[in-house]
């Protein structure tokens, strides 16, 4: 067994905490880490369980479990976003916080990690309910959250919206308005410009990085982009604006393909009057999920985590994966794209657009100026090239892939502040 290769249990393999942190040991054995930093790095720093009561639109009284995962706070306040969604468990929840520690630190910027969710089914709410939901949650966590604490923002059937109904409790609670408590706010509330493409323009940046290496025009790139949501829809809109041939989208509900490539702004049109991509003139309809396995040049996981696993990796036929999702590829389905001399761009760093951007929005807040959409996106571009430049050189250094490299880069500026800081006793 290699050292980049995971001593997961094939039982284990889609469960995240287990797949990160079997990724941080390989990366924190390359680096010799202090076994007391290992510890230190490996878990959270606080967990937090809540059990929410909300009054439904019916008068009965309902409990939802929610939680709030700091993992590290080493360098700055916790970041990170609330899901919504009857699938959440600790351990997803464990695992996407980590994530958000490296990823703020590959590219650095001044912040920790942490994620929240809370177990509901939002599509079964009312608006009201969702409201009075995320209301009383923001209240269970109030000492806990805030602009120098632990700053949220929007994730899975979370949005603008969402963010905004936190704000205002938070600021009630402070008898002040705190607009820098969560990013992914609308602008007129102290939103940043940009925000909401941030994700998919980071993912289109490596994109343009990636292709460098293997001497790929635009024009002739053959993109797959399986998941249609924020992150998705923006990458395959901006992509396809900049030349790129974009050959399938994958949905869950469906798949669409054209080889000679897809009218992305035409589909968004579709999509928004009906609230679905199936049923789209411009392509040919498929199955979901087949389009992972198909050929093209660049495969964007941009939906869920867990969907390149032991079944499907050694059927992939992309020359370059580019992760938007966290957590798309499994740890044990890394070493087999590996194989296949797949050039993988790893989600800390391929998605880590919308953290940046969520960056500069807490930045705008607190000073209280807000910047261009230009200067945003000019800002974005240069810390995705440079991080991209970093975590390739470095794996070429140290002859590990991608995702090791990101990882050790990341880990590598975390215990370097922990050592500054020192162990408070």
């Amino acid at each position: 067994m290699s050292i980049e290769t995971p001593t997961l249990p094939i039982e284990q393999e889609t469960n995240p905490w287990m797949a990160q942190a079997a990724r941080f040991d390989i990366a924190a054995r390359k680096l010799n880490l202090d076994e007391g930093l290992w510890k230190v790095l490996r878990y959270p720093n606080r967990e937090i369980t809540v059990h929410i009561p909300v009054q439904l639109d019916n008068g009965k009284l309902e409990i939802f479990t929610g939680y709030r995962v700091q993992h590290s706070i080493a360098r700055g306040p916790a970041k990170g976003g609330i899901r919504y969604s009857p699938d959440v468990t600790l351990d997803e929840v464990r695992a996407l916080a980590s994530w958000m520690t490296w990823k703020c630190a590959v590219v650095n910027i001044p912040f920790g990690g942490a994620k929240g969710g809370v177990i509901c089914d939002p599509k079964k709410m009312s608006r009201s309910e969702l409201e009075r939901m995320t209301r009383r949650y923001t209240a269970e966590l109030f000492e806990f959250i805030g602009p120098e604490k632990d700053v949220p923002a929007p994730d899975m059937n979370t949005n603008e919206q969402t963010m905004a109904w936190i704000m205002d409790t938070y600021s009630m609670h402070m008898r002040q308005t705190v607009t820098a408590v969560v990013t992914g706010k609308p602008e007129n509330m102290g939103g940043s410009k940009g925000r909401r493409e941030a994700t998919g323009r980071g993912v289109w940046v490596v994109t343009d990085e990636a292709l460098k290496r293997f001497n790929l025009q635009r024009e002739s790139t053959r993109v797959i982009v399986q998941g249609f949501g924020n992150v998705g829809s923006n990458a395959a809109r901006l992509m396809h604006s900049a030349g790129y041939k974009i050959i399938g989208i994958d949905e869950y509900d469906g798949g669409l393909y054209n080889k000679n490539g897809i009218d992305i702004n035409a589909l968004v049109e579709h999509r928004a009057k009906t609230g679905s991509v199936t049923g789209f003139k411009g392509a040919e309809a498929v199955g979901a999920h087949e389009l992972l396995i198909a050929d093209c040049d660049v495969l964007i996981p941009a939906a869920t985590e867990n969907v390149i696993t032991t079944r499907n990796a050694d059927k992939i036929k992309a020359r370059i994966l580019i992760e938007g999702a966290n957590g798309p590829t499994t740890a044990v389905a890394d070493d087999i794209l590996a194989d296949k001399n797949i050039f993988v761009v790893p989600d800390i760093l391929a998605n880590a657009g919308g953290v940046t951007t969520s960056y500069f929005e807490w930045v705008q807040d607190r000073q209280g100026y807000f910047w261009q959409e230009s200067v945003v996106n000019q800002q974005l571009d240069h810390i995705m090239r440079s991080s991209f430049d970093a975590v390739v050189s470095y794996a070429q250094q140290h002859s590990v892939n991608n995702r090791i490299a990101a990882y050790m880069v990341a880990i590598d500026r975390v215990q370097a502040v922990i050592r500054q800081r020192g162990i408070y006793a």
